[in-house]
């Protein structure tokens, strides 16, 4: 069996489970999922800008009205189950957890416990991040010693 460690920062769309799930063939898939909530105020900034690159510019405007820090926890643990949930559905193994602090160590202790083949960072598209390698991917790529992925996920 593959074992893929899925980082996240939102719930799993349809599309995205399909297109995780099927990377691989026919090959029996076991996901170990981190579920990454948003960060802090300063992150609003960058989020901003990207919403902008991205043309969605309501969006933008509402960045200070998403929880952050400590209020985001409930959502994103709503999310990691509603994620695990339609991994199971599609017939995969699944378990999760949401990361608080240190995501980087946390993610290439779990690569370390459960024996990944590779990791998938599966997130919305972030340009200013992307563009100086300080996104999620470009970082996993020099800690956790197996292939990283980077994937944009679908919007419902």
């Amino acid at each position: 069996m593959f074992t893929s460690v899925l980082m996240i920062e939102k719930p799993l769309t349809s599309d995205d489970v399909e297109f995780v799930t099927t990377l691989h063939g026919e090959e029996g898939v076991s996901f170990v999922v981190l579920m990454q909530p948003r960060g802090d105020q300063a992150d609003v900034l960058l989020r901003a800008i990207d919403d902008v690159a991205l043309g969605e510019l309501k969006q933008a405007v509402r960045e200070g009205e998403v929880p952050e820090g400590q209020e985001a926890e409930a959502p994103a643990r709503l999310a990691l189950e509603h994620s695990l949930a339609a991994l199971r559905a599609a017939g995969c193994r699944a378990s999760g957890q949401v990361v608080e602090d240190h995501p980087l160590d946390r993610l290439k202790a779990v690569v370390d416990e459960s024996g990944a083949d590779e990791v998938i960072v599966l997130t919305a598209p972030h340009y200013v991040e992307e563009f100086f390698h300080r996104d999620w991917a470009s970082r996993a790529r020099h800690k956790v010693g197996v292939p990283v992925l980077k994937l944009f996920a679908h919007s419902e």
